[in-house]
């Protein structure tokens, strides 16, 4: 009689995808996450027992956990096939624990990549459960337990109710608060730049030389006067071409994903957030429904700080890149990269489980997330493979009376792996190319004049989602299932807020962070949290045994505790009120930032003789074209999709004053530049990269009109719900012909042709450390 096999899973993808790999004998289930945690309504952990853990069956999952019971007992093995990473691991060993399993009948599997082969050879060969692995996520998870049920009740008492204390958020959140410390501390600096405009003939095309500095040694003018000695001293010399250096420039392709690369990447291009990113990354991990395929998991394991590559998938790389490109884009020798000290290297890189499902391919079968996150994924991995692109450089040192300027040129000669992709900055700057006349050493040039400019040193920028989680991951702090995590807990608890794209602390993460600092300094350092990470990696190699952490740590911290709470007796920490420029309607005064149940909005500080409210809103740079008030940034959400989208508005757009009432409203970004012919704001597309301004003023020279400002604009049947600038004034029966005409269109469409939406979530929620 042939043996029954029970696969365990977590989520229902990822037990679809492996099903049909493996056929009728085996049956495959899914746990839906975990079944077993430390209880929520206590600390769960026996301290004077030497840390020992109560592991309880989570509420709420007593039927799923009597029926893979009943399906374990009818099995002749279970196969734990959980996630390839430390919870992972925790997850199966409390399957096999819940489930009653002896080691004989538990089998454990991991598979880096859902793919028919790797499944298949996964359950050939299976392993033991990994006991390291197991402790080395037990002892992060009652670490951090410990600091959040120890910490947060100081924190409801001394500060507010609700907030929370974490070992790594708090890092993070000191992080982002020391960053704007840094900017009020910032003093700016004067300093200057010249330019001067230079012909080879005097019929010529000007190109532009940078001051350099003077005898041979390089300096930065630091005051007008200093300018004005410059350009006395060489405004009635010759200009002479001094030296022409040409050199073959080569610029090498960045290695393929990391689970943090992957999050900074994915906010840069695509403006995902990390959380958003992780979860469509466990999407195309699990498995999505391909044509002609079947269900296919799309890239490997994400959550990794490894950069490297099976054999196996560096030849796939070479035969398509080779195939597609030709052999100049290959390089001499396979690339393969070294991860960072300190990594675990548990997995391999991010990368396509099949380079040949091109993103154009499977575009049909992704949602458009999907789509992006994937193409995003496959091109930085066969980019990672390709050869170098050479830039031709030419650079020219002009010397005039003793002083020296310099120009410089580069020209694509090959493009290499930038054929396919490349990696985006944090700046969005427009890269401006440059065209050098042809010049010979000695030649005497012709100035045309100088471009004095004033400029001042700029304060440190503040963090994005990408440059937070790249100095944690420099810092050492957490690790890569970490990342996303932590950086949604501190805007979940409002310790922070997005301005843009830029974080900021708000009053109470200041003050949380100042309190942290003054009774914790050991929980808030980041040198201390990043050895943590160090420790736990040593547990899970075997090296240290995972509860002497529990007991080194939690001296130090208990004492640090029962000091604090005797140093604050009695008192009760104020959150200061976070002071709007915007003016309260009916008393005038500036109004204040609060938080209720559906996030921050505007009130007054009058309350309770005055009790007006008013959305929060973000002043843009610019004025209204129609009335010259000020711009601001306002959401809405769709009552169709139920997503929020932003537009901007005129600040009297709803103004209960009707004299100041204005309607003025746009998709289009408002910037500070206006348009040079007719003194109006020019406004930008949205969207993440740099963007030409341009202006939407009718009777300007320079306007642009909507349908040549690189977006389609949409069909009202596209923007339903909460009316936006593009429906606004539409009348009904012109909405109503719009959607009729739209229905018709939609179910002329052959079924075949429908895209296939398969955005499953994942029920496996990593949790924050």
């Amino acid at each position: 009689m042939a043996k029954k096999h029970l696969v365990i899973v977590e989520s229902p993808a990822k037990a679809k995808t492996i099903g049909r790999y493996l056929g009728r004998d085996y049956t495959v289930t899914a746990s839906m996450g975990h079944l077993r945690d430390l209880p929520k309504s206590k600390l769960g952990v026996d301290i004077d027992n030497d840390f020992e853990p109560d592991y309880k069956p989570i509420k709420g999952k007593e039927a799923l956990i009597k029926d893979l019971k009943a399906s374990a007992k009818e099995s002749d093995v279970v196969y734990l096939a959980t996630d390839p990473d430390r919870e992972g691991e925790a997850i199966s060993w409390h399957l096999k624990a819940l489930l009653g399993l002896d080691d004989d009948k538990a089998k454990r599997v991991t598979f880096n990549e859902i793919t028919k082969k790797v499944v298949s050879e996964s359950i050939r060969e299976p392993r033991a459960i990994d006991q390291d692995l197991v402790d080395a996520q037990q002892a992060r998870r009652i670490l951090d337990r410990i600091v959040g049920y120890e910490l947060s009740p100081l924190l409801w008492k001394k500060v507010r109710r609700g907030l929370s204390a974490g070992r790594v958020q708090s890092v993070a959140m000191r992080m982002v608060d020391d960053r704007e410390k840094e900017i009020a501390a910032f003093r700016p600096e004067e300093f200057w730049t010249l330019d001067a405009a230079l012909r080879d003939t005097p019929k010529g095309k000007p190109f532009t030389a940078h001051y350099y500095g003077e005898n041979g040694k390089k300096s930065e003018p630091g005051s007008r006067e200093e300018i004005d000695r410059i350009i006395e001293d060489t405004k009635s010399a010759a200009f002479s071409v001094k030296s022409i250096k040409r050199a073959d420039k080569q610029r090498s392709p960045s290695p393929p994903f990391t689970t943090s690369t992957l999050q900074q990447e994915a906010s840069r291009k695509l403006n995902m957030t990390p959380r958003r990113t992780m979860a469509i990354a466990q999407q195309l991990y699990e498995g999505v429904d391909i044509t002609d395929e079947g269900t296919v998991g799309l890239i490997t394991y994400m959550r990794t700080d490894s950069l490297r590559i099976s054999e196996e998938a560096l030849d796939a790389a070479k035969t398509f890149i080779l195939g597609r490109y030709g052999k100049d884009y290959y390089p001499r020798t396979t690339r393969r990269f070294r991860a960072k000290e300190g990594a675990q290297d548990a997995h391999e890189a991010i990368r396509p489980s099949n380079v040949e499902l091109t993103p154009e391919r499977v575009k049909a079968d992704l949602t458009g997330e999907q789509y992006r996150l994937y193409r995003l994924i496959w091109s930085r991995f066969l980019a990672s493979q390709m050869a170098n692109a050479v830039y031709d450089s030419i650079s020219v040192e002009i010397e005039a009376n003793g002083h020296e300027f310099r120009a410089s040129a580069s020209d694509v000669k090959f493009s290499g792996y930038t054929a396919l992709y490349e990696e985006s900055r944090d700046d969005e700057k427009e890269e401006k190319s440059v065209k050098l006349p042809a010049l010979t050493e000695g030649q005497t040039l012709t100035l045309d004049g100088f471009s004095p400019e004033q400029h001042f040193t700029q304060p440190p920028v503040r963090y994005t989602d990408a440059t937070l989680i790249r100095a944690m991951e420099q810092n050492g702090i957490g690790r890569p299932s970490t990342y996303a995590p932590t950086v949604s807990t501190i805007l979940d608890r409002e310790y922070v807020v997005k301005e843009g794209k830029y974080l900021r602390p708000t009053p109470l993460g200041t003050v949380v962070t100042e309190l942290m600092e003054d009774k914790f300094p050991d929980i808030v350092d980041t040198g201390f949290t990043a050895r943590m990470e160090e420790t736990l990696d040593a547990v899970e190699e075997g090296k240290t045994p995972w509860k002497s952490i529990l007991r080194s740590f939690y001296g130090d911290f208990s004492a640090e505790l029962k000091k604090a709470e005797t140093e604050l007796e009695g008192q009760h920490l104020k959150v200061p009120d976070e002071v709007s420029e915007e003016k309260c309607d009916i008393c005038g005064r500036n109004m204040v930032v609060k938080s209720g149940r559906f996030g921050r909005f505007l009130a007054c500080p009058g309350y309770p003789e005055c009790t007006f409210t008013k959305p929060l809103v973000i002043e843009m740079p610019g004025r209204c074209p129609q009335c010259g008030g000020r711009l601001m940034k306002r959401t809405g959400i769709s009552k169709k999709t139920n997503k929020q989208y932003t537009y901007y508005a005129c600040e009297f757009r709803g103004s209960r004053d009707e004299s100041k009432s204005c309607e003025f409203t746009t998709f289009d970004v408002p910037v500070k530049d206006d348009c040079p012919v007719c003194g109006h704001t020019m406004f930008k597309k949205s969207g993440k990269g740099y963007k030409r301004p341009y202006c939407i003023n009718p009777e300007c020279a320079n306007f642009v009109p909507e349908e040549k400002r690189g977006y389609v604009k949409k069909a009202a049947a596209e923007t339903d719900g909460e009316k936006g600038p593009a429906d606004e004034k539409k009348p009904a029966a012109k909405k109503a012909a719009v959607k009729k005409v739209a229905a018709k269109k939609t179910a002329e469409k052959k079924p075949a042709a429908a895209k296939k939406t398969t955005a499953k979530k994942s029920a496996t929620k990593k949790e924050d450390a």
